[in-house]
């Protein structure tokens, strides 16, 4: 299993402004590849987080008006992706957000002092 957490943060501090966002995509897109090449010639699962931010498109009612920090090269790379968000107290609610072999579906789970466990009601 291979963990890149905050994929994107690096890219984002390393290329700054509009000027510089063809750079930081191809080179996005060059690290992506790379990790999809040691997956398949390792066999190993490769589970990226990224971040996300406000969605100016979206409008102010919507149910998320977040978007994940990326673009397409990030959409493109994953196979899976998932959306973690925060439920009521301990409880967090996943959302496949998509997948070519999953349908779009939510899972509530909590997060304990042991660990992941059952949504607290």
């Amino acid at each position: 299993l291979i963990v890149v957490d905050s994929a994107t943060a690096l890219f984002r501090t390393d290329y700054t402004g509009r000027g510089e966002l063809s750079e930081r995509q191809m080179q996005m897109g060059l690290f992506l590849r790379q990790l999809t090449r040691l997956a398949e010639e390792f066999g190993v699962a490769v589970l990226l987080t990224n971040q996300v931010v406000a969605n100016p498109d979206g409008m102010s009612f919507a149910k998320d008006s977040t978007k994940p920090i990326g673009g397409n090269i990030m959409a493109h790379a994953s196979t899976t992706r998932l959306r973690l968000r925060k439920g009521r107290g301990d409880n967090r609610i996943m959302t496949v957000f998509d997948s070519p072999t999953l349908p779009e579906a939510d899972c509530q789970f909590a997060v304990s002092g042991t660990g992941v466990c059952d949504p607290v009601e």
